[in-house]
């Protein structure tokens, strides 16, 4: 069962209320003095800075974070301004801190750096664990160590509470031109988690690459997780509607939405979804 965004909201109220009201500028653990004016570039960085940050602390978030196709928080990006990643839009912004992602362009890093803008690069929680390594981090860098802890304990305590035994069959995630997910990707992770075989490590995949379709009926998994349907969708979604595939595993049916895409708490549900 989803968590419902109701559910969401009164959870956040009760977050915010149980901590202090602002950075007040006290080193970090690093020694730099808490930043008061943040802004995050990164459709999963925005989700954990927007959990963690005082209220006026972040400025700016990605504009991928506004869409609701993309983000779980897309109704709470309106206190902050939107960006679209241009060094020139975020220097104009004049923030102490930049919290970007690993696929930043080199240029983009570059000109921000030589403008004198701090940039702390992040790579992608690609596992359950580093979920909580990257709201570490990210405390650690806004000076908000405490709210960090909570949000880690919070978020690893639920998660036990949903793992699954590995004895609910063997499940396949196929996405648009044929690409499934193996055991080292963040949707492997949250697979595993609810309790399935992932059939790609029947077939040697790790990480995410192209399974033919003859091999995923083959295997016959016990349920099988599309790609999501996006907007305007494309030729290369046609593969999931190919009747084989839908011939799999019919009642045991799931799709990927936006709580698949990022390793954040939001992940929680997409495993819950699974039961």
């Amino acid at each position: 069962m989803r968590i419902s965004d109701a559910i969401r909201g009164a959870a956040a109220v009760l977050v915010a209320a149980a901590m202090p009201a602002f950075a007040d500028g006290s080193p970090t653990p690093s020694g730099e003095p808490a930043p008061r004016r943040v802004v995050s570039m990164n459709l999963c960085l925005d989700q954990i800075a927007m959990r963690l940050a005082a209220p006026g602390q972040l400025l700016s978030v990605s504009a991928l974070t506004a869409d609701p196709d993309m983000s779980p928080l897309a109704d709470r990006t309106a206190p902050y301004r939107l960006n679209h990643g241009r060094a020139e839009e975020i220097y104009l912004m004049r923030p102490d801190l930049v919290i970007a992602g690993s696929w930043i362009s080199p240029a983009t890093l570059s000109m921000m750096r030589n403008l004198g803008i701090r940039v702390e690069v992040l790579p992608p929680a690609d596992s359950l664990e580093a979920i909580g390594e990257q709201i570490d981090r990210i405390g650690d860098m806004l000076g908000r160590e405490d709210q960090a802890q909570w949000l880690r304990r919070d978020f690893e305590s639920r998660l036990a509470a949903l793992r699954q035994p590995p004895e609910r069959g063997e499940a396949a995630i196929y996405y648009a031109n044929g690409y499934t997910s193996g055991g080292k990707t963040l949707a492997g992770a949250i697979l595993r988690a609810a309790g399935y075989d992932n059939i790609a490590t029947e077939y040697g995949i790790d990480d995410t690459r192209v399974l033919p379709l003859e091999k995923l009926v083959m295997a016959d998994p016990d349920r099988v997780v599309s790609g999501s349907h996006m907007p305007g969708r494309s030729q290369g979604e046609a593969i999931m509607a190919h009747p084989a595939l839908i011939a799999v595993a019919p009642d045991a049916r799931a799709e990927t939405d936006r709580d698949w895409v990022c390793g954040t708490p939001d992940v929680l549900d997409a495993i819950a979804g699974l039961e």
